[in-house]
């Protein structure tokens, strides 16, 4: 508000020609208001800012904790899946033996064994290890040499001790190997 805008009304009460000092004291108490009036706008212009401010900080730590609930439910679904991961390789591994001993197992236990299995798949377990990939040690655990024929077989996995297993990208456990090498 400018001082050009204000108009000083009166309520007809003062007579024409009323005295300076009458209209000194007039223009003295509009003064006064018009003083207060801008210094309550400046106190309202503070506040609002204030309160926009506060908002503002509220929305971005709403906006910040949605985000860190959502990775800590992401976090806590890997866990689980990790944690079901564990409890099922003891068995898969059973099974893995009993099947390389060369004996047939029992229709029963095929069956309970396919079931194992198809569980692991849907919660993302796949097994790590074939015999004549390359030597990965973010997948492999080289726990032995064996000599190598060639250069090619040079760094390739020539045995498989125990099968790893990863759920997504994530290893669980990575496959014990042993490994070619070439002299």
């Amino acid at each position: 508000m400018r001082d050009e805008d204000v108009t000083i009304e009166t309520d007809g009460s003062e007579e024409p020609g009323a005295s300076e000092e009458e209209l000194e004291a007039v223009e003295s108490r509009v003064d006064s208001k018009v003083a207060k009036l801008k210094a309550e706008l400046e106190h309202a212009k503070k506040e609002k800012q204030e309160y926009l401010d506060g908002w503002q900080r509220a929305k971005a730590d709403y906006v910040n904790a949605l985000k860190r609930f959502e990775e800590d439910k992401r976090s806590a679904i890997a866990l689980g899946q990790t944690k079901a991961v564990l409890l099922f390789m003891p068995a898969l591994d059973s099974l893995a033996r009993a099947r390389q001993s060369g004996e047939a197992m029992p229709a029963g236990f095929e069956a309970i064994a396919k079931q194992l299995e198809e569980a692991g798949k849907a919660i993302g377990l796949t097994p790590i290890g074939i015999v004549g990939e390359k030597f990965d040690p973010n997948l492999h655990e080289a726990l032995g040499q064996d000599a190598a024929a060639s250069m090619e077989d040079d760094d390739t996995v020539t045995a498989i001790l125990e099968p790893g297993w990863k759920a997504g990208e994530a290893v669980i456990r990575p496959a014990k190997v042993r490994v070619g090498h070439f002299e």
